[in-house]
């Protein structure tokens, strides 16, 4: 019997009340935020290390890259540097050298840098010279087997004031198998001890116990920046005789 007031048919449903889902299920909703990115490396632009330990040795390295920077102010796809950092692995700021002088053919003369990473340019170098010291042998006889290993065409060690190099000067290129080996010197007639650098096609001559850079294109010395200046000199003297001679001749025919 059906009572007045009730709706006929079955009784609603009551709804479900939500349940949490499993602990798995949960963990897989949760949002994963990406690893932080790693921070970039820092390759330092000095060691703290100076120039040079004397200024002897200074002057030698300072006279050589202006010799060099002359010879091939020309070229754009050439770089001569000295006493600059130089990385040769990437994401590895602890392994990295500072020669005294180095070029490069290929890498562009410009711009400058602050430092030289090797898997930018493309290489590390292709000549090399240390200006070295009794107190630095051991630390560039460690180059010279850094530079063999990298494929640095040629080494060269100048030591200035002869404390430990009998020779003063020598110089050693890479052969076929990849190992260094000497470089011959001869002495010419003037009694000037001579090496080539066919990398530079230059020769590295020691005359009177000094370093000089001959150019076998122009058969000429490159000239030190002493006589650069002496030159300079001579030059000035020389146009301030001429506008001397020009006003007395003016003064003369204004005489007349």
């Amino acid at each position: 019997m059906l009572r007045s007031g009730h709706p006929v048919g079955p009784a609603p449903k009551e709804k479900a009340m939500p349940t949490a889902p499993p602990p798995d299920a949960a963990s897989k909703l949760r949002w994963h935020a990406a690893p932080p990115r790693p921070a970039p490396v820092e390759y330092p632009e000095s060691d703290g290390k100076p120039m040079a330990e004397t200024d002897i040795h200074r002057r030698v390295i300072i006279d050589v890259a202006t010799m060099l920077s002359t010879r091939y102010r020309g070229r754009e796809d050439m770089f001569v540097g000295g006493d600059l950092m130089m990385y040769y692995e990437e994401g590895a700021p602890n392994l990295s050298v500072s020669p005294d002088i180095f070029v490069a053919f290929g890498p562009p003369r410009e711009p400058s840098r602050r430092v030289w990473k090797t898997w930018e340019e493309g290489k590390l170098a292709d000549f090399v010279l240390e200006v070295t010291s009794k107190g630095t042998r051991r630390k560039d006889e460690e180059k010279r087997r850094l530079f063999e290993r990298l494929g640095v065409a040629e080494y060269w060690q100048h030591d200035p004031t002869g404390e430990y190099m009998p020779a003063i000067l020598k110089g050693q290129r890479l052969n076929a198998a990849g190992t260094y080996e000497p470089i011959p010197f001869t002495t010419k007639p003037d009694g000037t001890l001579s090496g080539e650098s066919r990398v530079l096609s230059l020769d590295l001559c020691l005359d009177e116990g000094r370093l000089r850079l001959f150019d076998l294109v122009t058969n000429e010395f490159l000239a030190t920046n002493e006589e650069k200046d002496d030159l300079l000199a001579k030059e000035r003297e020389l146009s301030a005789q001429q506008a001397r001679e020009i006003e007395e001749l003016k003064r003369r025919l204004a005489a007349r």
